[in-house]
């Protein structure tokens, strides 16, 4: 399961995340099947595009049974954090 949540972004974000996932709240995306390619250049895309536009937050959250959490984690946006995986626990580290 692939999820996606928004705040405060550019209109073309909702729309291209709600053309390759299902919107089931304002700002929020899932995919039950997402395979980790597709994941992955969604992900490139909504990176690229928010080194443009830097405003409102995108985290991105998929099952990962490599790690030890089995949850993987990335975040773009304000305020800064760091997402920092200590003995299978994720911790948010603020700059």
């Amino acid at each position: 399961m692939t999820v996606v949540v928004t705040s405060n972004v550019a209109a073309r974000f909702r729309g291209f995340l709600a053309s390759c996932m299902l919107e089931i709240a304002p700002g929020v995306y899932t995919s039950p099947k997402m395979t980790r390619g597709i994941r992955d250049r969604v992900w490139v895309v909504i990176n690229d595009w928010f080194k443009n536009e830097p405003t409102g937050s995108i985290v991105m959250t998929w099952t990962d049974s490599t790690i030890a959490s089995g949850q993987g984690v990335a975040t773009l946006g304000l305020p800064a954090k760091e997402l920092v995986n200590y003995d299978g626990i994720f911790l948010v580290r603020k700059e």
